[in-house]
């Protein structure tokens, strides 16, 4: 047992990494660690200070998924609602999200990595969707993710046949989107992280709003919140940057400050007039 928390926090030049620190359990995620990574997703969705976020797992491994060594006598629909809860919340971060991939990711662990916006991992990294093994069905959003991802015969080669597959076959299949060495991992996924957070904090937020909901939007759909995104970009000020950077051959410096200023509110008499 050890006194160090489930879930370790970091904040560097505007990106936070978050690291799931359960290493002798392969970062099983507890019931705790669900609870406090939950939190850290609100409180990151909330704080402007954070421009991208990057999810990691400590001690050579990502996640093993659901710790399901621990007996839980509560209800499988109250157990579920912690996990939906991150899946959703991870989902709707606003922020560019990263997942870091050292070593295993399995089960819920593999949909936590998928339920970010990019994935880095090393040769070494193996995954696999093991719930079959287990004797259960996939959660944490991956009967929503991998067909989007990959395709639905695919997906179901990988749910109903449990395989574990390697990073280069992950990468190939999509699910992978760089793989480098091991010893690599840490300088590239940091400088990935900075250009991510280097970006324009609204038109990202609004870009990976707009892929998120798109495929499951009409062409009519898509295009009417193509158009109501460019109006809110246009009333920050990076757009206006972006535009003088390109003029004066320059890297433009975004911050996502709203230009819009609200019209003077003028003083009432004590009579309301």
């Amino acid at each position: 047992m050890t006194d160090e928390p489930v879930l370790l926090s970091e904040d560097r030049d505007h990106v936070r990494t978050l690291t799931l620190n359960r290493p002798h359990r392969k970062n099983a995620i507890d019931a705790e660690l669900w609870s406090r990574l939950a939190e850290a997703l609100r409180d990151t969705t909330s704080d402007r200070s954070v421009r991208a976020l990057v999810i990691t797992g400590a001690g050579g491994a990502f996640c093993s998924g659901a710790d399901i060594s621990v007996p839980d006598n509560n209800h499988p629909v109250y157990r579920m609602r912690a996990l939906t809860d991150v899946a959703v919340l991870l989902h709707e971060v606003p922020q560019p999200t990263v997942a870091k991939v050292g070593g295993v990711a399995v089960g819920a662990g593999w949909n936590l990595a998928l339920g970010c916006d990019l994935v880095v991992a090393t040769p070494e990294s193996t995954f696999a969707q093991i719930f079959t093994r287990r004797g259960l069905s996939m959660d944490l959003g991956g009967s929503w993710l991998l067909p989007k991802l990959v395709g639905l015969q695919q997906a179901k080669r990988l749910t109903l046949l449990a395989e574990t597959i390697d990073a280069r076959q992950a990468r190939d299949l999509g699910l992978v989107t760089w793989m480098v060495p091991a010893e690599e991992i840490d300088e590239f996924t940091t400088d990935l992280g900075a250009r991510l957070a280097a970006g324009p904090p609204v038109a990202l937020a609004q870009t990976k709003a707009l892929l998120n909901e798109g495929a499951d939007a009409t062409l009519r759909e898509a295009l009417a919140a193509e158009a109501r995104a460019q109006g809110l970009n246009f009333a920050t000020a990076d757009a206006p940057e972006a535009f003088a950077a390109f003029a004066e051959r320059r890297e433009p410096r975004f911050t996502g400050q709203w230009t819009v200023r609200r019209p003077p509110i003028r003083a009432q008499s004590e009579n309301g007039s």
